[in-house]
């Protein structure tokens, strides 16, 4: 995949046919995963580059993603905590451990002992 291409391919239509860019801390921990950090890296640069000038908006509208949405709020929580997640797990990829994903159910389940109160 070229880097021009991620921001497509990284984004989703919701059922309203808005465009979010959620899938950014997704993308670093799949190139952190298959030892791509520089990817990740350049993609979090145009991401900065982007939100910061637009006011953090909710979603982008167009069939491209190029314009902020039409009745997109600014400065939503969850487009800042998206982009922070990636930049510190691309700053520290032991953060990735923190972030459990389909591939990681090899996890111990914890066990379940009887109160000696019985």
């Amino acid at each position: 995949m070229e880097l021009s291409q991620w921001w497509l391919l990284a984004k989703y239509v919701n059922v309203v046919g808005y465009i979010s860019e959620s899938l950014l801390w997704l993308l670093t921990a799949a190139c952190i995963k298959t030892g791509r950090p520089q990817t990740a890296k350049r993609a979090i640069e145009q991401v900065e580059q982007r939100l910061s000038k637009d006011g953090w908006p909710e979603y982008y509208d167009g069939k491209a993603g190029r314009y902020v949405g039409k009745e997109a709020r600014k400065y939503q929580t969850w487009s800042i905590s998206e982009y922070l997640v990636a930049k510190l797990m691309i700053e520290n990829p032991a953060n990735l451990s923190l972030i459990p994903l389909e591939e990681d159910k090899k996890i111990a389940k914890p066990r379940l002992t009887r109160s000696a109160s019985f």
